[in-house]
């Protein structure tokens, strides 16, 4: 019979508790390494900004002079500009994952389809910008106003909404399409009474989080020439204009020249930084409001 020696044991458990400090440090040492310089950039906007974010700032339109400049023709922009992205990311990408999950037979087609639209996901902003220059500025003769800019960014954030609306419908469960189809219900009346209201929360999010990133985005609309000079408001879709991102991008590279500028650039993104609070806090209240569990 064999003995189990006590101390060989009590060594590697030892041994064991002393890797896993180890990667506990490691893990903590990481999380605190960035948050540490999350704090860092925030205190750096935030103390760059005290002063020249007020309603003036916000409500005026954008001029040569320091303090008399504004971001009211930015913020215009940026509206318009999700006015044309969202309706597009929403119905496309709605009814491409619902025809992927749904109704598209699985084989080689649907996993082609499959994996570009998830590469697609991963594909360089800039990629889709001069795509939107070539397409929408040149070949359609659109130039850059808010309507090249708009089909330009929903080409960017299709791919994600496709994912994060095939990964809600997925999670519904199957025994409800079961027991709809029991029930004497039709494909489409299933889809549009049982699996789209069960998964709008995540679908919802995953829009939300895109539009997200479509605020932030600057490279595809430097590539277009989007200007962020003195123009006027944009009015409509066909109105050449400008968003916050770009008066950002702008008034840093100008700062060497006009120390102010760099103030205006902090300013404007402790705007945008706002905003984009404010859509991601709306995403995780319709997540948490009206996600189901089934």
């Amino acid at each position: 019979m064999k003995y189990v020696d006590a101390a060989q044991v009590q060594k590697k458990m030892n041994s064991r508790l002393t890797v896993n400090n180890i990667a506990k440090s490691l893990f903590l040492a990481a999380t605190l390494i960035g948050l540490v310089v999350l704090v860092i950039l925030f205190y750096r906007v935030i103390s760059q900004s005290m002063g020249w974010v007020d309603l003036q700032f916000i409500t005026s339109k954008l001029s040569t002079m320091a303090d008399r400049a504004g971001i009211m023709g930015a913020i215009m922009g940026t509206v318009w500009l999700m006015l044309v992205v969202a309706p597009i990311t929403l119905f496309l990408g709605v009814g491409t994952a619902i025809y992927l999950e749904e109704y598209a037979k699985k084989g080689r087609l649907q996993r082609f389809l499959q994996t570009n639209i998830s590469n697609l996901a991963g594909v360089p902003s800039i990629v889709f910008g001069i795509l939107g220059l070539t397409i929408f500025v040149r070949a359609a003769g659109l130039g850059n106003i808010v309507l090249a800019g708009g089909l330009t960014m929903a080409l960017l954030v299709l791919p994600i909404v496709v994912v994060a609306s095939q990964e809600a419908i997925r999670s519904v469960p199957g025994y409800l399409r079961e027991a709809s189809y029991g029930m004497g219900a039709t494909k489409w009346q299933t889809i549009k009474n049982i699996v789209l209201p069960a998964s709008l929360p995540g679908i919802l999010t995953g829009v939300i989080l895109a539009l997200s990133r479509a605020i932030g985005e600057t490279a595809p609309l430097v590539v277009l020439g989007i200007p962020a000079l003195l123009i006027p408001l944009p009015e409509g879709i066909f109105d050449k204009f400008t968003v916050l991102p770009m008066q950002i991008y702008y008034w840093t590279i100008d700062a060497a020249l006009v120390a102010e500028y760099a103030n205006l650039a902090a300013a404007t993104i402790v705007v945008l930084l706002f905003i984009l609070l404010v859509m991601n806090s709306i995403a995780v209240i319709i997540r948490n409001k009206f996600q189901r569990r089934f």
